[in-house]
């Protein structure tokens, strides 16, 4: 037997007045893109910023459907508008945030698993991690680089890609 044992490491910061301008920036670019959140059966807002290494921001927002399979989470929203439009201006950071009426969040809301997954294969993609910020509004902050920080068992296999 092999005994495994797997680490991730996360700064947290109080308030987002203790991270730098840039940071801070894109964390609000994150609530102006949650203002765009069709949530109207949750009722739980989420917004997603990418900070792209030209300096463009795109803004994702959560997308529900009666049929709730249909809808889509405010990282991949973010995300995809990046593959169809911007791939080859890399994304240096994400900033994801959210809100509800409904309950008090108090901590940083962490995407599933479904949206790590679409955040590792763009990571290989442009081969570099992504800068990772969880914006808990007037709460705690978290950052991160990389996605092996929250799904260290991603999926890849390189066989499916076409010689």
């Amino acid at each position: 037997m092999i005994n495994h044992e797997i680490k991730i490491a996360f700064e947290e910061y109080s308030t987002l007045a203790e991270l730098s301008k840039a940071d801070q920036n894109i964390c609000q670019e994150a609530v102006k893109a949650m203002e765009n959140s069709h949530s109207p059966y949750s009722k739980f807002r989420v917004g997603a910023a990418l900070q792209l290494q030209s300096g463009k921001v795109i803004h994702g927002s959560n997308q529900e459907n009666v049929a709730y399979p249909s809808g889509l989470c405010a990282e991949r929203v973010a995300l995809f508008n990046w593959g169809a439009n911007h791939p080859a201006d890399p994304i240096k950071t994400i900033a994801i945030t959210a809100h509800t009426n409904d309950f008090e969040i108090i901590k940083p809301v962490t995407p599933c698993g479904s949206c790590l997954q679409v955040m590792a294969e763009y990571e290989k993609k442009q081969d570099e991690h992504l800068r990772i910020i969880l914006y808990c509004i007037d709460g705690p902050v978290w950052v991160t680089t990389g996605v092996a920080s929250f799904l260290p068992f991603m999926f890849f296999e390189d066989r499916l890609i076409a010689q």
